[in-house]
């Protein structure tokens, strides 16, 4: 299948008149999104350390994925990758993929998503909605070599793996980390000790990391990941080539491989987190909130008590900022099915009782074997 790609030299004024509506597009629908909510919760085995979460989740397409198609739409837009009528495509384990189908839509444009088959079907049903296709790929490895053949074919790929740390503007410009400083500008702990995040295409924790240095801020990021993860294997032997030890059931982070878009060096913590304490986090995030969110805001979760239990444990007063990534909805037949939890072989019962004493005393110890 070949997409169509308008001849490379051919500059018309219609092509630039094309380009220019469709920046001015995106432009308009940022000036129309409100910022997302930081939301805050305390627990009484930490009276002296405060819990906000940055719920990403209410944006339009669903998740912290938004900001990030947006950025590389207009990456493509003004690097000249990206032309009226061409076909786009990128590799996604979903929510990317569901904001990049959400953006194509505004601009008229054609969307193919390349995903595992193993995908959430709430996430495969969500990108359909909006317009785009689905191409699934039964070995999650094959993704960016089956993304990279449409492109060979005449379609654009954005290629969130190969360029989110760059197509996001780190200075400022409503990304998220000046989002999250600004909305704790009142708050008593201004800085916070951390910011916890996931690892998926790496641009997150790129975009946070530089920030918090461009401005001279003394928090320091966290990448909360799945035991086993590659970016968690890498970054603590600067190893670009190590590859995951173990698949995970979370999806979005715990990347099987080291991707082009990790920095390891603006990161100065990374918690390993299993798949079972994820799952009963999330879980726990709906107690909560009183809705759900996806696995890898309970990945965040956990990495969050851990991380205030080390700070009581020294004494330390103060904050802490963890992303809630997507809707839980898109898990309603894998995270939030009682019987797909089985047939995985999980168990939440020993985690959530661990999650529970943190928060009911301000100590972390794992469950018993």
């Amino acid at each position: 299948m070949r997409h169509a790609v308008p001849p490379a030299m051919l500059h018309t004024a219609a092509e630039h008149s094309w380009l220019h509506n469709a920046i001015a597009a995106l432009g308009q629908e940022s000036a129309r999104s409100a910022d997302t909510h930081l939301l805050k919760l305390n627990f009484p085995g930490f009276p002296d350390i405060d819990f906000y979460f940055k719920d990403e989740a209410s944006h339009p397409s669903g998740s912290l994925k938004h900001r990030l198609a947006r950025s590389l739409f207009l990456y493509s837009l003004c690097n000249g990758r990206l032309h009226a009528g061409q076909t786009v495509v990128d590799a996604s384990s979903g929510s990317t993929a569901i904001s990049e189908a959400w953006f194509a839509r505004l601009l008229g444009l054609e969307f193919i998503a390349v995903m595992p088959a193993a995908t959430a079907p709430a996430k495969i049903r969500d990108v359909q909605s909006l317009g785009g296709s689905c191409d699934l790929v039964d070995d999650p490895g094959q993704v960016h070599a089956r993304a990279a053949e449409h492109a060979a074919n005449g379609a654009c790929h954005l290629d969130q793996f190969g360029l989110a740390e760059r197509a996001t503007d780190w200075r400022g410009n409503n990304n998220i980390a000046e989002s999250i400083i600004g909305q704790l500008a009142c708050e008593p702990s201004a800085q916070p000790a951390w910011i916890v995040c996931g690892a998926g295409t790496g641009g997150t924790s790129a975009t946070i990391g530089r920030y918090l240095r461009y401005r001279g801020l003394d928090t320091q990021l966290c990448v909360a990941e799945p035991a086993g993860s590659a970016f968690a294997r890498g970054w603590s032997t600067r190893d670009r080539d190590i590859c995951a030890s173990q698949p995970t059931l979370i999806e979005g982070i715990g990347r099987p491989r080291v991707e082009p878009c990790f920095l390891f060096e603006v990161v100065d913590h990374v918690v390993e987190i299993p798949d079972r304490a994820s799952i009963a986090a999330t879980w726990m995030l709906d107690e909560q909130f009183g809705h759900r969110y996806g696995g890898s805001s309970g990945t965040n979760f956990v990495a969050c008590l851990r991380l205030a239990a080390a700070m009581k444990e020294r004494g330390e007063r103060g904050s802490i900022v963890a992303l809630l990534c997507d809707r839980g909805e898109r898990y309603a037949e894998t995270l939030f099915d009682p019987d797909w939890l089985t047939q995985h072989g999980i168990d939440r019962a020993p985690w959530d009782a661990a999650l529970r004493t943190a928060m009911r005393e301000g100590t972390w110890r794992m469950p018993e074997a």
